[in-house]
């Protein structure tokens, strides 16, 4: 298994900016899958080719069984839902560093322009230009994202890594219910060249993996839920704090760099 280490450090770094349901989320992602992942469920699957056998001698029958009964293996299919369930917050991290650096271009900017002026310094103009068009560039992002709006437009994105993190968990669910269901068989038939006739496959501890898929498939819809709570407990909160303060424009001295945004404070 692939050394999750890298995966983990960004995802400590998407912690700071979630709220608690999307904290109780990662917690899930690292005890319940990738730790458990990398345990218990590979050596479970270890021998999953090796000990799968068949009722004859004729050479290719039971690889050409194996690849009928397991097109994927279990193990492949929860790796590949790792990442994509991990995808949206991954790219929610990146738009809070763009929006960053944006505002720390702009306050850079404006320090050279006050400095400038406050040492009497004639600047060329087309230079004094060029900051006063990046800063006028700049005002609209600084209007949405600092303070009030920023707030409300890292919110939006926030929702959205949401939803597309129940959208993920929904399709790998349903795909593998439909490759495997959501337990395995002790016993596979299999009639497919170059076997000689219909045989049966065995399968190598199958109530022991049959068992894992269950409590993934439980950890799963965990996730799912806790997802589904989150995005529920969003727009209740913002819709209530809306009704309270309809016409509010309030100005907070917050950046993007202070996760209470996301507590609705």
């Amino acid at each position: 298994m692939s050394d999750w280490s890298a995966l983990g450090q960004l995802l400590d770094q998407v912690q700071a900016y979630s709220t608690a349901g999307g904290k109780v989320w990662l917690s899930v992602l690292f005890i319940f899958r990738i730790l458990l992942l990398e345990t218990a469920v590979e050596s479970a699957w270890d021998d999953e080719q090796f000990a799968f056998h068949c009722n004859t001698r004729q050479p290719g029958c039971e690889n050409v069984c194996y690849d009928k009964s397991f097109p994927i293996s279990h193990v492949h299919i929860w790796v590949l839902q790792i990442i994509f369930v991990c995808i949206p917050s991954l790219l929610y991290l990146v738009h809070i560093f763009y929006i960053m650096r944006k505002e720390e271009k702009l306050k850079q900017k404006g320090e050279e322009l006050r400095a400038a002026q406050t040492s009497g310094v004639n600047m060329e103009v087309h230079l004094q230009e060029e900051i006063e068009i990046e800063i006028k560039n700049f005002r609209f992002d600084i209007e949405k994202y600092c303070k009030m709006k920023m707030r409300r437009g890292l919110l939006r994105i926030y929702i959205i890594s949401v939803f597309f993190k129940a959208v993920f968990e929904v399709a790998f669910l349903l795909i593998q219910w439909y490759i495997y269901g959501f337990s395995l068989n002790a016993v596979y038939s299999c009639k497919r060249d170059p076997c000689p006739h219909q045989v049966d496959c065995f399968l190598s501890r199958p109530t022991e993996k049959s068992t894992f898929i269950l409590f993934m498939l439980v950890v799963s819809l965990v996730s799912l839920a806790l997802n589904i709570i989150e995005l529920f407990y969003i727009f209740f909160k913002t819709f209530k704090k809306h009704m309270k303060h309809p016409q509010s424009e309030t100005y907070h001295d917050t950046s993007v760099t202070d996760s209470s945004w996301l507590y609705f404070t």
